[in-house]
């Protein structure tokens, strides 16, 4: 976005003016892809820069001009500009006071506007001039872009709304109009509503403002809500069909996918077999040389093999010794497990004692710390009632004070009152007051110096709990952690205990093992020589009978695979007969569902029908009633007045009857 200040500056100075530093701001400050120039005052050479850069711009797509007091040239230039732009999608151009050349303007727009979605013309004064406006609506019939217009407060006449009912009929892609605050009046409703029908996209018209009667307003909405439940179907409808025929092209392709893969797959059976049966016959030719070698072989093998018969019977005697020296080895192995396990055993009981000793003597001072801590909750709670006990004396003694202040102020009402009743005995009474005075002092002076030191004591005995509270927690601390380390070192002292025993049985237990495999070896190796002897005359007596089984199988594979060649290719046939049959089924469902969505469209359009021919009926019916309404009212209206005039020439003829003069006849009041 740093290339439009740049853009703008460049063509202001081209065209000899001075670019509007408010201007350079917003576009500045502007986000991707929005512009907003609201309440700003756009001069005529801003306006001429603007419609020429946003004629090539392609990162906007938004617009905000509103407030900004556009000229009618200014406008056209600015609107002329956006013909040529590909990317807008919102046009904000509320309260510019657009008239006649910016209906215009706006009606060249979109006719040559290829992008604009969204359009606000709130607060102009496009419907007073009723040729550009009618401009401006052709324009709107020619339309296929626009979705959303807002035309409030434009000052349209039913004249207006019948040129925008006439451009709503021809209209196939707006679906918000909002007309609130005009002056459609009756027969532009009407005009609004005659266009519904015909008009399958708008689902959301806004005519409150209009003077506009309450049945055509409901007739609107009737309208609106018949053209949201058609959008919605025809969504659903074209939803389901795009499904479907994804279902289908996804099955033809898988079907036909698996078309070539099967016979990709037959024709590698094929050449396989092919391939199989040229080896067999190779194959055949050298087993039947190699037969002929391997006779020869086992001739020169029976000599071999009674020699080695010879060489195994000293073998035998051999292992025999040595098995017996194996057997007592093992013997004293077995023992010397024992003696060991025996061993393991009292070590683990001794450790296992120790431990549970250990595990005692932690619970005692689990239990001690526990008992502890009881004392300290003991001494908190002791603590806490010799504060309560302290706040009562401090009250007490505030109370004293009270008393005795209350009892000075008493006595001085005394003496005043002595004073006033006898002025003799003022000397003694004074004597009397003084003397009082100071007792209740000397008793104020002791009780404050008592509960001093009571306060004190308190102190003194709140901050011995203290320490002695902060001393237990201390030894239980202490004592659990030298019991845990106790604890500690006995595991620790067990557990080498047992590595180094452990080491030691296995240090003997790999020696015994290590003279027992040399033994066990030496015998294995008489074992295997007299085995392999054996092994060879066995193993080329059954590669015979095997390669004659080998010949035999082969044969059998032939034609097992021709039966399966045959088999195979018989059910694959079924099998793309029957994924046809069943493609052919769901074409039948998707034509059938085709023929359901149509006729649920002839049904829309015969309801639309009545539901507009009833309409009709019930204005005229309104029409006649209004009409019968009024001559009813006129009726009335003439009785009063025949009523009235009857009343007045009775009154004068009382009247005059009363003072003795001629009837005269009055004319009635207005």
């Amino acid at each position: 976005m740093e290339e439009l200040p740049r853009s703008y500056s460049r063509l202001c100075k081209e065209s000899g003016a001075e670019p509007q530093e408010a201007v350079l701001q917003q576009l500045h400050a502007a986000p991707r892809g929005r512009l907003d120039l609201a309440t700003q005052s756009l001069t005529l050479d801003t306006c001429r820069a603007l419609g020429e850069l946003l004629q090539k711009e392609a990162q906007l797509t938004e617009l905000v001009l509103s407030d900004c007091m556009l000229s009618e040239e200014g406008a056209a230039l600015l609107l002329q500009g956006l013909c040529a732009n590909t990317v807008l999608r919102c046009l904000d151009l509320k309260g510019n006071n657009l008239q006649a050349a910016g209906a215009e303007a706006l009606g060249r727009l979109l006719r040559h506007s290829t992008s604009i979605q969204s359009l606000t013309l709130e607060w102009n004064n496009l419907g007073t001039w009723e040729d550009a406006f009618a401009t401006f609506c052709r324009a709107l019939a020619g339309n296929g872009i626009l979705r959303q217009l807002d035309l409030r407060n434009n000052q349209i006449s039913h004249q207006g709304a019948e040129e925008l009912a006439l451009a709503l009929k021809s209209n196939t892609s707006l679906q918000q109009l909002d007309l609130r605050w005009n002056n459609i009046g009756l027969l532009g409703g009407r005009a609004l509503v005659n266009c519904l029908p015909s008009n399958r996209t708008l689902w959301k018209l806004e005519l409150a403002g209009n003077n506009v009667p309450s049945d055509v307003l409901r007739a609107v909405e009737q309208a609106m809500d018949h053209n949201q439940d058609r959008q919605a179907t025809f969504r659903e409808s074209r939803a389901r069909a795009r499904v479907l025929s994804k279902e289908v092209r996804h099955l033809r392709e898988e079907k036909s996918k698996q078309f070539l893969d099967l016979m990709e797959t037959i024709d590698k059976q094929r050449e396989e077999m092919a391939r199989s049966s040229r080896t067999s016959a190779a194959r055949v030719g050298q087993l039947q040389e190699a037969l002929d070698e391997r006779h020869s072989i086992i001739s020169a093998l029976k000599a071999k093999l009674q020699m080695t018969q010879a060489a195994l019977a000293l073998s035998e005697q051999k292992a025999q010794d040595l098995g017996g020296l194996l057997v007592t080895a093992e013997q004293e192995q077995r023992d010397e497990a024992q003696r060991q396990a025996k061993e393991h055993r009292l070590a683990q009981q001794e450790a296992a004692e120790r431990e549970s000793k250990l595990l005692r003597d932690l619970s005692a001072a689990n239990e001690k710390s526990l008992l502890l801590r009881n004392q300290v909750d003991e001494l908190e709670r002791k603590m806490k009632s010799q504060q309560d006990q302290l706040f009562l004396a401090r009250q007490e003694l505030t109370n004293t004070s009270a008393e005795l202040k209350m009892r000075a102020t008493q006595a001085e009402e005394r003496l005043e009152l002595e004073k006033r009743r006898s002025r003799q005995n003022l000397e003694d009474l004074e004597q009397l007051r003084a003397k009082e005075v100071e007792h209740m002092t000397r008793h104020l002076e002791e009780s404050e110096r008592a509960m001093q030191d009571r306060v004190q004591r308190l102190e003194a005995a709140r901050l011995s709990l203290e320490e002695e509270v902060s001393r237990v927690k201390a030894l239980a601390l202490s004592e659990r952690s030298q019991a845990e380390e106790e604890l500690i070192k006995a595991r620790n002292q067990v557990r080498l205990e047992e590595q180094q025993h452990q080491a030691h049985l296995e240090e003997k237990l790999r020696l015994l093992a290590q003279a027992r495999d040399e033994a066990q070896s030496t015998c294995l190796q008489q074992r295997q020589a007299v085995a392999e002897a054996q092994a060879r005359a066995g193993q080329l007596g059954l590669q015979l009978e095997g390669l004659r089984r080998r010949l035999e199988e082969l044969q059998q594979e032939l034609s097992n695979k021709d039966q399966e060649k045959v088999a195979e290719v018989t059910r694959v046939r079924l099998e793309l007969q029957e994924q046809i049959g069943r493609l052919q089924a769901e074409l039948t469902a998707q034509e059938a569902l085709k023929e359901k969505v149509a006729a649920l469209e002839r049904q829309l359009k015969v309801m639309a029908s009545d539901h507009r021919e009833a309409l009709l009926d019930r204005e005229s019916e309104n029409a006649s009633l209004r009409e019968k309404l009024r001559l009813k009212e006129a009726e009335i209206a003439r009785i009063r007045d025949e009523e009235a005039q009857r009343a007045s020439f009775l009154q004068n003829a009382v009247l005059a009857y009363v003072q003795g003069s001629p009837l005269r006849t009055l004319s009635p009041p207005k």
